[in-house]
């Protein structure tokens, strides 16, 4: 994994507006305890934008889901709970993960890092709605990065059964594609997993631009696969640099409540369990040390923060933003 530099990171302008959907998104957590956030239209889009040099990055959400508190390997359900509760992203039936998505545009090229769980886990599907709020259709878009093949990152390419970002060039891992499209590995994995195996299947099958990649590599200038190996086998991360000014996306680098206290903690869908906590044993002293700018799928939109460490603990920071002129 390269060294990330300090000098990149420190410089990102913060969070602008799109729409109105990302005011009502900001204030959700402070309302949370009161019943202003009820009358909150579902119709909300949040949309929210960083510049990084000549890039446009948007943050984009295709829902949610609610993932039990035993889903969470090295804490017993009531700890999770309890930190959950303490952190206000505690639900009746779990602990809330958001979706997020990023779209990198320079003006040539967009690039979606991501395309969401499309309905097959808990409230999902909204994607689409929210490229649309940009004025964007899924044929718009010119490659898709997609950071593991977890069913909650891929479903969308598929929905419906048919190649919905039909002009998109796809860049994959090499190792995750070899390791979920392996008939063996699906036969001994527990179920929750064969669904990903299958979705695998239907993205190689329907994306004839899919481009299975090794290690770390430019998809342009700027733009860089970063190796996270260790959550799945294949698990990458997507660092956009360009003016002094980086930012890195880690997608499943970092669960709520959980992380980055506590690498001892996994999720349920990790398949190899010290690999994982391995590489988040060396990325957050890292991305603490080196003040770097993180994106993160599951946190609170818009996923934007840094790990910071704290009298010896490492802790999530949501990045300050403001609105710009």
């Amino acid at each position: 994994m390269p060294k990330l530099l300090r000098r990149a990171f420190v410089g990102a302008i913060p969070f602008s507006v799109v729409g109105p959907g990302l005011i009502s998104t900001i204030l959700a957590p402070a309302l949370a305890a009161t019943k202003a956030v009820a009358k909150m239209p579902a119709s909300i889009t949040p949309l929210a934008q960083i510049r990084i040099g000549r890039f446009t990055i948007t943050a984009l959400t295709d829902g949610y889901a609610d993932m039990p508190y035993n889903y969470f390997p090295g804490r017993d359900a009531a700890e999770v709970e309890k930190a959950a509760v303490a952190q206000f992203t505690a639900r009746k039936s779990g602990v809330r993960f958001l979706f997020n998505q990023y779209l990198i545009e320079d003006g040539e090229r967009r690039i979606l890092i991501d395309a969401g769980a499309a309905g097959s886990i808990g409230q999902t599907g909204e994607l689409p709605k929210a490229l649309a709020a940009l004025g964007l259709q899924r044929d718009q878009i010119d490659a898709v990065i997609v950071t593991h093949l977890h069913q909650d990152h891929m479903g969308g390419l598929i929905a419906g059964g048919k190649n919905n970002y039909p002009n998109a060039e796809l860049y994959i891992d090499r190792r995750d594609v070899t390791h979920w499209t392996d008939p063996a590995k699906r036969s001994g994995a527990p179920d929750y997993l064969k669904t990903s195996f299958d979705m695998a299947g239907d993205v190689v099958r329907l994306y004839p631009k899919l481009q299975a990649i090794d290690g770390e590599r430019a998809i342009v200038p700027g733009v860089t696969i970063v190796d996270l190996t260790g959550h799945t086998p294949g698990h990458i991360g997507v660092r956009v640099e360009d003016g002094g000014q980086s930012l890195i996306m880690v997608s499943d680098m970092i669960f709520p409540v959980v992380h980055p206290e506590a690498t001892d903690v996994f999720f349920l869908f990790e398949q190899d369990r010290e690999a994982a906590r391995a590489m988040r044993d060396r990325f957050f002293p890292m991305a603490a040390a080196e003040g770097a700018l993180i994106a993160a799928t599951h946190m609170p939109f818009p996923g934007l923060g840094r790990v910071v460490a704290d009298r010896g603990q490492m802790r999530w920071q949501a990045a300050d933003w403001a609105l710009q002129n």
